[in-house]
């Protein structure tokens, strides 16, 4: 389960890095070449998404309990 959301988060991170390269290597006027931020972000949102549902999904079947302080403390 770590290593899934781990590498979740890894794809995230290199979806935005993709997006600020493609950002800073733009195209005449701050347009991109074939809209290639937008896709990474776009694909990069699609993962976050997904993978909040993957992490809800997850403590409903009882694959992940919850842990942290108690309230009453």
């Amino acid at each position: 389960m770590k290593y899934i959301i781990g590498l979740a988060f890894v794809f995230i991170l290199g979806a935005l890095a993709y997006a600020g390269a493609a950002m800073l290597r733009g195209g005449r006027e701050g347009k991109t070449k074939d809209g290639q931020m937008m896709r990474a972000l776009a694909m990069r949102i699609a993962v976050s998404v997904l993978l909040f549902v993957f992490i809800l999904l997850s403590y409903k079947l009882g694959w992940i309990h919850p842990t942290g302080l108690p309230a009453g403390r």
